[in-house]
């Protein structure tokens, strides 16, 4: 993508009701006058709260957006210039149960009060395959810390990946660490059963991904105590 393109994009997003992004000062000094009340002062409900993390273009969250009108969905990510497609489209459907926010994941719990998120949905992660990449790696035990202080008690996460490092790392360090597997597949095309969320949404490169053959793999996960 072009430099113009991106900043076109970025004077866009800034003309979005749906697109924050605060700068890193703000996030880390807890400036956001959103955290713990996304609910009560932007979507103006008490439904439940959904992240999708690396939400990359964003096609997960409106799609999820335009499938549970009854919830809302947040997409998070650190390139504003990709979530634009989404937040345009958010506005052009008058979809308003779904925003963005751009900053880094490991800034949300300055984003999002403890307990405040209901779900979260991680979408074809960067598997970070290189052992000094582990750190990266967003199901690693310090990722899943962090996701546990700003889900409720009972709030679940959901892992969607075309990598089979990943879902096989991610699979070895639940059940190393106690945490509850409520789903595992490892081909969710081709096993009958697997959940119609994870199948009737699909993604710009998961549709190139089917293309090839290349097998889709889901984990759904609760964070022990």
């Amino acid at each position: 993508m072009g430099s113009k393109n991106k900043l076109k994009r970025f004077r866009e997003n800034e003309t979005f009701q749906n697109v924050f992004q605060p700068t890193r000062e703000e996030v880390v000094g807890d400036l956001m006058p959103l955290k713990g009340k996304w609910n009560s002062d932007f979507f103006k409900n008490d439904n439940p709260l959904v992240l999708e993390l690396g939400c990359g273009k964003g096609e997960y969250s409106v799609g999820l957006a335009e499938k549970y009108p009854n919830k809302n969905f947040i997409g998070i990510d650190i390139k504003g210039a990709r979530f634009w497609r989404g937040a345009k489209t958010a506005v052009e459907n008058g979809l308003h149960n779904v925003a963005f926010v751009r900053t880094q994941i490991e800034l949300i719990d300055h984003i999002f009060a403890e307990g405040e998120v209901d779900e979260i949905w991680i979408t074809f992660p960067d598997p970070q395959i290189k052992y000094k990449r582990t750190k990266h790696r967003m199901t690693n035990s310090e990722f899943l810390k962090l996701y546990k202080k700003i889900l409720k008690k009972d709030g679940v996460v959901n892992l969607k990946t075309d990598s089979e490092f990943m879902h096989g790392y991610t699979l070895g360090l639940l059940h190393g660490e106690g945490h509850e597997v409520l789903y595992a597949n490892h081909n969710v095309y081709k096993n009958e059963g697997s959940p119609e969320v994870v199948t009737s949404i699909q993604t710009f490169y998961e549709k190139q991904y089917l293309e090839i053959n290349k097998a889709i793999t889901y984990i759904r996960f609760k964070i022990k105590d």
